[in-house]
């Protein structure tokens, strides 16, 4: 039977501009079954869950349980479970973990310094410090969602735990179940598409030493879909890989067409045309869902400014 991952791989549908957005994750270890709104529905508490849901809206926090892979004892009692924050704008990424045996602490939390990238709160009522270990693997694992997250995302996930992936780790939801397996890496927040277990160790080694590998990738989490596409685009076409060197500075229009301008670190600016495009033919996003035509970013130009035209009032 055809699934909407192998429909989406033959298709080849573009990864780019198609990452789930959160400018900070926070990640609560939770072993045993995940249904499909995993925060309510796991032996994580659900009244502690939907008040994590409020605490964290509107504030660019997003919420996931993980799980390291492998079988897991439906268990309801956590002794201990490990906590992760992390922020992804460029500028200021940064990774904490803590443990707490009392996941009730986490409505402690400051979400909306959370999502502004300040992680005192973090710090301070978990006792967390900056994660000094590998960089985390998360792999969407949750078949409650949808059966291909299972079917291909647990395999991997076991497969990197196997072979000596520290970080590796099962999650609840990234988006994007046509795209299966899907993975997100921290710090940096980018999430990438139809993984494998090779490719998944190039980019965690590209982690390690401060690169973005742009095969495969959907785009930094800490942009919305439109500035996703045009990073990467300007990435692909001046062939730069340090993962902070680009930053999403201005996104003008609205859908299907926007202009966004990207900056370098170094000064120059590159102004990206983007277009909101229709797949066809009609595919499901999802297994199960009815066909459509889901959206796709499209960069259509990029094109670099002069340093005068990017600091005048015409671009902005």
């Amino acid at each position: 039977m055809s699934t909407c991952a192998k429909v989406s791989r033959d298709l080849e549908e573009p990864l780019a501009g198609t990452a789930a957005t959160a400018r900070t994750w926070l990640l609560v270890e939770q072993p045993g079954p995940w249904g499909a709104e995993a925060l309510t529905s796991s032996h994580l508490d659900p009244v502690l869950g939907r008040a994590l849901e409020r605490a964290a809206a509107d504030t660019g926090v997003r919420i996931a349980l993980i799980r390291r892979p492998g079988r897991h004892a439906d268990c309801h009692k956590v002794a201990e479970r490990r906590v992760y924050a992390a922020h992804t704008t460029p500028g200021n990424v940064w990774l904490h973990s803590a443990t707490t045996s009392d996941p009730g602490q986490l409505l402690k939390l400051d979400f909306a310094e959370l999502g502004r990238g300040r992680s005192a709160s973090f710090d301070t009522v978990l006792d967390g410090r900056p994660h000094d270990g590998d960089p985390l693997a998360l792999v969407c694992t949750n078949g409650k969602r949808d059966r291909c997250c299972a079917l291909l995302g647990r395999p991997l996930a076991a497969e990197l735990a196997a072979s000596g992936v520290a970080g590796a780790w099962e999650v609840t939801h990234l988006g994007g179940h046509r795209f299966s397996p899907t993975l997100l890496v921290l710090p940096f927040g980018y999430a990438y598409g139809r993984a494998e277990a090779h490719a998944v160790k190039e980019v965690l080694q590209g982690v390690r030493e401060g690169r973005v590998v742009t095969e495969g990738c959907r785009g930094s989490s800490a942009w919305e879909r439109p500035g996703q596409a045009a990073e990467l685009a300007v990435r692909t076409a001046v062939r730069e890989d340090a993962a902070g060197a680009l930053s999403v500075v201005r996104t003008e229009g609205e859908a299907p067409h926007w202009e966004v301008t990207v900056a370098h670190t170094d000064g120059r600016h590159w102004l990206v045309t983007v277009s909101r495009g229709a797949s066809s033919p009609p595919r499901a996003e999802s297994c199960g869902s009815a066909l459509g035509s889901p959206a796709r970013m499209d960069v259509t130009a990029v094109r670099e400014l002069s340093r005068t035209a990017a600091a005048s009032p015409a671009t902005r």
